[in-house]
């Protein structure tokens, strides 16, 4: 049966087709700057304590990553703090009895917080002294606090890394201390926030805040 008999027998014309036309073209990537302009705004529109609560679950995750590993792999691990330079990175104690950056993973690699915000660690409800006299104490052994970094490139000096204030040991237990996260602009109309890490002597790694004040 002919093309033009199918369609008169059902008393239907057939329909041409056709293309966009250029102002349905321009409407949608109208519509879809508006769309991908509204997601940037809602991105860079997020208040300084949304920003630093991201932050605070940062560290919340990747630490209880880091006890989960230690546990798992039978393997000393440690947490150092550096405030003078707003980074943290975590250790592992190798067969040596010499303490190392954890290479190879990036969820441990030593990681800086954005220059918008501060922190402090508190270990026995005071804070760290970064000149680590602790270490210096009859009960931690001396060959703890003693880090030579075994990766070397052709006649580099080995350097001593400083050793980590927070232990994670393979048994679970954890070097109880408070981790204070502040967010503190000078010149803006938004208020201080902070929030408190806290670990007893075990997982699960709590978070305190928002808070007003320290």
């Amino acid at each position: 049966m002919p093309q033009s008999a199918f369609f008169n027998s059902f008393n239907v014309k057939p329909r041409k087709s056709r293309g966009f036309t250029l102002i349905e073209v321009m409407l949608v990537l109208v519509i879809m700057g508006l769309l991908a302009g509204t997601v940037v705004f809602n991105i860079g529109g997020q208040s300084g304590q949304d920003r630093l609560k991201k932050q605070v679950q940062r560290f919340q995750v990747v630490f209880s990553m880091a006890s989960d590993f230690a546990v798992l792999n039978q393997k000393q691990l440690g947490l150092r703090v550096e405030r003078d330079k707003n980074q943290y990175s975590f250790m592992v104690l190798d067969e040596e009895q010499n303490w190392q950056l954890i290479a190879g993973d990036k969820t441990f690699e030593a990681y800086t917080l954005p220059d918008e915000f501060t922190f402090e660690l508190e270990l026995n409800d005071l804070p760290w002294d970064t000149d680590d006299s602790l270490f210096n104490e009859s009960t931690i052994d001396a060959e703890l606090s003693v880090s030579d970094d075994s990766v070397s490139i052709g006649d580099e000096e080995e350097k001593k890394l400083p050793p980590p204030q927070v232990f994670l040991l393979s048994s679970g237990d954890i070097t109880p201390f408070s981790l204070s996260f502040a967010y503190e602009p000078g010149f803006s109309s938004e208020v201080p926030t902070y929030f408190r890490v806290n670990v007893e002597d075990s997982l699960p790694v709590t978070v305190d805040g928002p808070l007003d004040q320290l």
